[in-house]
């Protein structure tokens, strides 16, 4: 059964029917809405660009984050068009992206703070 964006079920006596998330109109089980939120939190992403160490190559890293970074990291190396890795809980990303990656965080709900020059 699909929902249209103005629909919405009130009362179903369907056996395998499951609450629909209003916003994003997925299956509760698989709503993102809510995850994301629970994810973010109170938690301040640290943006710094970083060259010692790296033969020159400027990288920008994201730190001071918890939880599973992977996909985090896989979206930002996606939005910026460039590699990167994650190493020590840090999300490394080549190149100097942080007002790039600053716009997405705070967009995503997280709180961003620039550390260093």
């Amino acid at each position: 059964m699909s929902l249209k964006k103005d629909q919405r079920i009130v009362y179903s006596t369907d056996p395998g029917w499951q609450a629909v998330c209003e916003k994003c109109l997925e299956p509760q089980n698989r709503c993102t809405c809510e995850t994301d939120k629970k994810v973010t939190g109170n938690q301040e992403a640290h943006l710094r660009l970083e060259r010692k160490g790296r033969g020159g190559k400027t990288v920008t890293t994201v730190a001071n984050l918890k939880g599973d970074l992977k996909p985090l990291q896989r979206e930002l190396q996606k939005f910026c068009g460039t590699g990167g890795t994650l190493k020590n809980g840090v999300i490394e990303i080549q190149g100097d992206f942080r007002d790039k990656i600053r716009q997405y965080l705070e967009e995503k709900g997280y709180a961003t703070k620039s550390i260093g020059g």
